[in-house]
């Protein structure tokens, strides 16, 4: 399978997330701000990646995230409504690439890239059954 035969290089995605408690670092580290969690952020920001190709995949076949570079700018708090978007950026074989960003309004909270792989749900699922 190859993904340059139904991906795209500008094909997106957006997300809205209203920062909720048990989305913060406080709900983790109870020491913490109750800001949005890095770990959540990139969390969302992944699963915009799927969003963006999920109605391209054929069937039996899903990404899985594989790589993350992710700057956290700045904090969201509790009951602020963070916009993610994702861009596919690259098309390999098996990868597919993406630029991604959170905002607040017109200020951005976060960005980087990330990139995920390309995987046959009943393949994977036989070889994990294997061990």
């Amino acid at each position: 399978m190859d993904a340059r035969d139904f991906i795209t290089v500008g094909m997106s995605a957006e997300r809205l997330t209203t920062v909720t408690q048990d989305i913060t670092v406080q709900h983790f580290v109870p020491s913490m701000p109750a800001v949005f969690a890095t770990p959540m952020m990139i969390l969302v920001m992944e699963m915009t990646s799927g969003d963006a190709i999920a109605p391209k995949l054929p069937p039996g076949w899903v990404t899985v995230g594989s790589e993350v570079d992710i700057r956290h700018l700045a904090p969201a708090f509790v009951g602020q409504t963070v916009r993610t978007t994702a861009v596919v950026s690259a098309v390999e074989r098996r990868v597919i690439r993406f630029d991604v960003a959170s905002f607040l309004g017109d200020r951005k909270v976060g960005d980087g890239r990330h990139a995920r792989g390309l995987v046959d749900v009943a393949l994977f699922t036989k070889r994990f059954a294997e061990g």
